[in-house]
């Protein structure tokens, strides 16, 4: 998915920038793309795993007696959206992926390098998504001035995000 939102952002633009500088990566320029191209690719990732992760309502459907065949209706078009929003979205990257690389073969090679920045940068932001909420309970547990609930709460509401 990153791939394939990274290559939307190539504009005549950036093509031009990328002829200007003899095809060398400018980090520089490169860099609110791939910070887009991050936070889009994320809230795609975010609605396909809600709709591919079901554990909660196995859980439901667990404790529930009287509701079963309703959560598992609910778990069943679920996973049915979830197939077919993937496999669209697989079939329409491939499709748009093997257009760019045909037509712009010069420049695979920076968008590969744009791909790889921006995936490491999306192994930066979890690390600090996670320690946010770390620093909230730290604080809750150390804190004397009577605000530990409310940066409990905190520290939970930054944990489910």
């Amino acid at each position: 998915m990153n791939l394939a939102v990274s290559a939307m952002f190539y504009s005549d633009s950036t093509m031009h920038k990328i002829y200007i500088d003899d095809g060398t990566f400018d980090l520089a320029y490169q860099l609110p793309q791939m910070i887009y191209s991050l936070i889009i690719s994320s809230i795609f990732s975010i609605i396909v795993e809600h709709l591919g992760l079901c554990e909660k309502d196995i859980v439901e459907f667990k404790k529930s007696n009287t509701k079963k065949e309703k959560i598992l209706s609910k778990i069943k078009i679920k996973i049915i959206i979830f197939f077919i929003i993937s496999y669209i979205l697989l079939f329409f990257s491939w499709i748009y992926l093997g257009c760019f690389c045909a037509v712009y073969k010069n420049t695979q090679i920076h968008l590969l390098l744009d791909v790889l920045s921006s995936f490491c940068l999306s192994f930066i932001t979890p690390f600090f998504m996670n320690l946010l909420p770390c620093i909230f309970r730290i604080l809750s547990l150390k804190d004397k001035n009577g605000n530990r609930p409310k940066l409990f709460k905190i520290s939970n509401l930054l944990q489910n995000l």
